[in-house]
């Protein structure tokens, strides 16, 4: 259920400015969405698994707050980033 190490180190190397890239806002952003992914194929299958419903509410929260973040810091960055990913915003 959760995300693998070798996902990770793809995400981090697609996004990330470096291998060893994984604090910067595109990147969190990048591993939020492979772990909302992940978690609403788990929810599909497990309607009453209110506990991850909940990790699954409060991660898209911060990806929304750290959308919202690029947005006002990295305009440019920002529409790259929501294009790659497939996001609706």
């Amino acid at each position: 259920m959760a995300i693998t190490q070798e996902n990770k180190v793809e995400v981090i190397s697609k996004y990330g400015k470096d291998n060893k890239d994984t604090g910067s806002t595109e990147v969190q952003i990048a591993l939020l969405t492979s772990r909302i992914e992940n978690l609403s194929e788990h929810m599909k299958n497990n309607k009453k698994d209110y506990h991850s419903l909940r990790g699954l509410l409060q991660m898209v929260g911060k990806r929304k707050r750290l959308l919202s973040y690029l947005e006002r810091n990295d305009y440019e960055g920002y529409k790259e980033l929501i294009k790659s990913l497939g996001l609706r915003r």
